[in-house]
């Protein structure tokens, strides 16, 4: 016989949510009809669950599944953060934490990669967009979260862990080992790529990004000006929505940059540039691929609906949707999406990503293929669109740039240098 002291806290917490619930019947009906019921239902499980199941199993234990369980049946990126997941979660936007370096989605139950972030330990080691993990070390992906990956793959400095991967490409699944790093994400990098002409990469949007890329752009005009400027935001998974507003906001001296619109009045809100501090007369190549993403694709849109960029590459992630981080009494979290949000002429781009102006594939390898991305219309349970009809379904790397192995940005020079030329001719006639 189970012991009834251990039954007492659970049939407790079961009674009290019960009778929270009597308490709000009435408006709980009037706001969200039918919801009682399955209240009840609720409260019926945990009480069974409590009696019955073959093991003791604390309230919290139970509690805190129903919440993960009820998050699991919104899009992918709501979700319960416990103490330990909203601890990492803080960690990462400041940019420095141990472990590999990959942006992982799930696409048809199955751990994917949607990009490593480059100079990391998974960049350098081959980890591509669209690699299906199978195992990580010897534990099978099959079920796990993304927040339980994320915790297995974070790891001391030094320390070692294997993938097993599958790969479109591959007929059979391959292995990679990866040693763990401290992963201090560098979000700017810049530098002249040739006289007048300047390069500037957004890894993400940390905190300190906008201030990064007005120091950079500070430095190059000092070098001695600009006659065009190359915006690198491939395998950009996004990140901070205020600094993807400044960023755009440094190259806008006006008009709209990004407008959400949610379910409340208050996520409905327009977001405007300010013509002081802004950087102006030249122009701007962006670069976008696959893994270009959220945060990335406000800037990609704002620079683009505003004629203020010519847009190279292939067709971006499609993540349109914003989050916001509730903290919990208990010091857990809920990371919940809350609004849709729309380029500046009222482009809905989620589930459907940036068009380039100008498509440009990026050769992979042997010059022969070219690369393949998840996107956020593979993800389960990703939102549509609202309001448009859904749509059919570049390597890059850290450190000095190299032009010859680097087609989308090199044609992204080429183009400035022959505005340049046309600019001249136009200045001529």
């Amino acid at each position: 016989m189970r012991n009834k002291k251990a039954i007492l806290p659970g049939l407790i917490v079961a009674g009290l949510v019960g009778f929270l619930f009597l308490q709000h019947t009435d408006a709980l009906n009037a706001e969200t009809p039918g919801i009682f019921p399955e209240l009840q239902k609720f409260t019926d499980c945990l009480d069974l669950i409590e009696k019955y199941y073959v093991e003791e199993v604390t309230p919290d234990t139970l509690i805190e599944g129903a919440i993960k369980g009820m998050t699991s049946t919104l899009d992918p990126h709501s979700t319960y953060l416990s103490k330990e997941d909203y601890k990492e979660m803080q960690i990462s936007t400041t940019g420095s934490f141990g472990g590999l370096g990959i942006e992982l989605g799930l696409r048809e139950g199955q751990l994917t990669v949607i990009t490593p972030i480059e100079g990391t330990p998974a960049f350098k080691a081959g980890i591509r967009p669209g690699d299906r993990i199978l195992k990580i070390d010897s534990t099978a992906t099959t079920d796990m979260t993304l927040e339980e990956a994320v915790k297995i793959l974070r790891g001391p400095k030094g320390t070692k862990v294997t993938l097993t991967i599958v790969r479109e490409s591959e007929d059979k699944p391959l292995e990679v080992t990866i040693t763990r790093a401290i992963i201090h994400i560098q979000s700017v990098i810049s530098q002249m790529l040739e006289p007048g002409y300047g390069y500037i990469k957004i890894r993400n949007f940390q905190v300190d990004t906008s201030e990064a890329v007005r120091k950079a752009m500070q430095s190059m005009l000092k070098s001695g000006g600009l006659k065009g400027l190359v915006l690198d935001l491939r395998y950009n998974p996004g990140g901070l929505l205020d600094q993807a507003i400044a960023v755009s906001d440094l190259f806008l001296p006006e008009g709209k940059i990004v407008y959400t619109d949610g379910r409340r009045p208050e996520d409905r809100v327009e977001y405007m540039a300010h013509k002081e501090g802004t950087f102006n007369g030249f122009p701007i190549v962006v670069i976008i691929n696959g893994g270009t993403a959220s945060a990335a694709e406000i800037v990609s849109g704002a620079l683009q609906d505003n004629s203020r960029a010519i847009i190279v590459g292939v067709r971006s992630f499609g993540k349109a949707s914003v989050q916001t981080i509730r903290p919990l009494s208990d010091g857990s979290a809920l990371k919940l999406t809350i609004a849709r949000y729309y380029t500046p002429s009222g482009r809905s781009i989620q589930a459907k990503g940036i068009e380039p102006d100008v498509a440009v594939e990026q050769k992979v390898a042997s010059q022969e293929s070219t690369q393949t991305f998840i996107r956020e219309k593979d993800l389960k349970s990703h939102l549509e669109p609202k309001g448009d009809e859904p749509v059919d379904q570049g390597e890059s790397q850290s450190g000095p740039v190299n032009l010859e192995k680097d087609f989308q940005l090199k044609y992204g020079l080429d183009m400035l240098k022959t505005w340049e030329v046309f600019h001249r001719v136009k200045k001529a006639a």
